[in-house]
């Protein structure tokens, strides 16, 4: 029988009846601006879809006129629950999420696995949500596809870089960081912070610091391998959570960038 992880955070991040799920994705991506692009990387956010689905939406409606040559998604997202050195595999064969399961790419598993900064840890994905709520949206807007999903903890972005090489593939190959931005700070304080970490983005600087976005590690590493790959970001939304369902004296950030070719940019 295929180990298969189930949803953590069904009911609670988003909806767990399939129907209303299916809907509210939709919805947001319906609303999202369209986008003419073929990125080959995606920053997205992973808070409540009341508070960043729509700025999620933002980049996966990008998709549209690729999707259907994306058979493989690469996500990284952070650990927030258990500490974890370096880059954690699930040890399970498939994710379950309301809309069904996802395949997980067992064989660049296996191959991964050979390399010091990766481990295989069934803890840090049983609960980590990071990567849970990306799953929906994945299978809303590709049709047949397989995962490699990663934890990413305690790791140089040089770690998380030679990870991204590995498995970087061609034009079917999706590479996707889930991030939040800054955490609680308020309104007007979090936008300039917000900001400047998307200005340094945006212009491929780090290292993102781990208070200004919680997927810092990742970003990182995405962005030594955007510069070796001549990739550009372009910055497809910015909000934060005052901006959508909460109180602007304590906000969460959210951004979608996506990373093109610098060939397209042009």
């Amino acid at each position: 029988m295929p180990a298969v992880r189930s949803p953590a955070v069904a009911g609670m991040f988003y909806p767990d009846d399939p129907r209303q799920l299916a809907q509210d994705v939709q919805r947001y991506l319906h609303e999202a601006q369209p986008r003419a692009l073929n990125p080959k990387a995606l920053i997205c956010p992973h808070a409540g879809y009341i508070y960043s689905g729509a700025i999620a939406a933002s980049a996966y409606a990008a998709l549209k006129d690729v999707a259907p040559r994306i058979r493989r998604v690469v996500l990284l997202g952070p650990t927030h629950r258990v500490a974890v050195r370096g880059l954690a595999l699930p040890d399970a064969d498939a994710f379950d999420t309301p809309l069904g399961q996802i395949r997980l790419d067992t064989d660049v598993m296996r191959t991964l696995a050979s390399l010091p900064q990766i481990t295989v840890s069934r803890e840090a994905h049983r609960q980590e949500h990071s990567l849970e709520v990306q799953l929906p949206f994945l299978q809303s807007v590709l049709k047949d596809f397989t995962l490699l999903p990663l934890a990413v903890g305690m790791a140089t972005a040089e770690e998380v870089a030679e990870v991204l090489e590995q498995v970087w593939g061609g034009e079917d190959t999706l590479i996707v960081v889930s991030s939040d931005l800054s955490h609680y700070l308020p309104y007007a304080a979090a936008q300039a912070v917000d900001r400047e970490t998307v200005h340094d983005i945006l212009g491929l600087q780090q290292p993102i610091s781990h208070d200004h976005a919680c997927g810092a590690t990742p970003i990182n590493g995405l962005i030594l391998a955007a510069r070796r790959h001549r990739l550009q970001p372009q910055l497809l939304d910015l909000r934060n959570s005052g901006d959508t369902a909460g109180s602007n004296l304590k906000v969460v950030g959210y951004a979608s960038i996506a990373f093109i070719s610098g060939e397209e940019h042009d």
